[in-house]
């Protein structure tokens, strides 16, 4: 399947959108190049309710989200990782409603930080956040009306989760899969590896409907999926490619490859690119004189 972005989302600002039975859909107005028009929060059941993601901590969007609960019990609320478009709103809606507030751990990177390496991503990162339950891979919680599997999806972040609604073939899939974009994977923080694996458990799940943390819906999981994979397949043999022709820094690569991209987003291509590049060196295709960093010297193994 080629792979086609659809970028035609209105957001709706302060409503809740009636997205599948039982599901609406609120989206905070925090639109960046990084979040499309925003974070989407949902909300899941008719009396008792959850709510995935939260969002950013934001008094427009926690009014918003109190609008759309109108009074109901809120039993759960549900962290898909720990970016600040994502989880920081949790803490407040909590007090608000008494809810448990689950998630699959902290905040943690990827990998270790090599020597002298800084974190790009730290000004993203929700560092205060801890759940009240950690969420164990196929974890299943069990509300009214409503059951919630955890299915976890490192690659974006190493504590990334999807939630799959059991019964229904609807799997809540934040930033691991959006219609609008491919997801960022970005050293420290993210794995390249892993992201592959999480997208290969996602194809065989077989969900029908996905919605995600930015933008409206996947209609069509399991081809996008694929063509999502190819993408990444392709981006691959274009760094092998021009690391053959001569570059050799990500700088250079990410002004070739990426030279149709926004500017404002060629410091996140570079970091996706170091991704790729770290399961290249791992797999033995690229080779450099040390860990693999943003500003290393590489070359072709052969």
């Amino acid at each position: 399947m080629a792979l086609r972005f659809d970028t035609g989302f209105d957001p709706f600002y302060g409503l809740g959108v009636s997205v599948a039975p039982d599901i609406q859909r609120i989206t905070a107005r925090n639109p960046s190049p990084f979040t499309f028009h925003g974070t989407n929060s949902y909300i899941v059941g008719r009396d008792t309710l959850a709510v995935i993601d939260p969002g950013p901590d934001d008094e427009t969007h926690l009014h918003a989200l109190l609008d759309v609960i109108a009074g109901r019990p809120v039993s759960h609320i549900f962290v898909s990782h720990t970016h600040r478009d994502h989880s920081p709103l949790a803490a407040r809606l909590k007090e608000r409603t008494g809810a448990a507030v689950l998630a699959e751990g902290p905040h943690r990177p990827a990998r270790p930080l090599h020597i002298g390496e800084t974190n790009a991503l730290d000004a993203s990162a929700d560092t205060a956040f801890v759940p009240d339950i950690a969420l164990p891979d196929g974890k299943v919680i069990d509300g009214d009306g409503w059951s919630i599997r955890t299915v976890l999806t490192p690659g974006h972040t190493a504590n990334h989760a999807a939630f799959a609604l059991e019964g229904t073939g609807i799997l809540f899939s934040a930033d691991h899969v959006m219609a609008w974009a491919t997801s960022i994977v970005a050293p420290p923080d993210g794995a390249m590896a892993d992201y592959m694996a999480s997208l290969d458990r996602l194809i065989e799940r077989g969900d029908r409907l996905l919605l995600p943390g930015h933008g409206g819906p996947v209609t069509a999981p399991r081809g996008f999926m694929r063509g999502l994979k190819t993408h990444r397949k392709m981006r691959e043999r274009a760094i092998l490619e021009r690391l053959r022709a001569g570059d050799r820094t990500i700088a250079d690569m990410v002004k070739a490859i990426y030279r149709d991209t926004d500017p404002r987003l060629h410091g996140a291509a570079g970091l996706s690119v170091l991704a790729h590049i770290e399961d290249l060196v791992a797999r033995g295709l690229v080779v450099t004189d040390a860990a693999p960093a943003i500003d290393g010297i590489f070359k072709p193994a052969r």
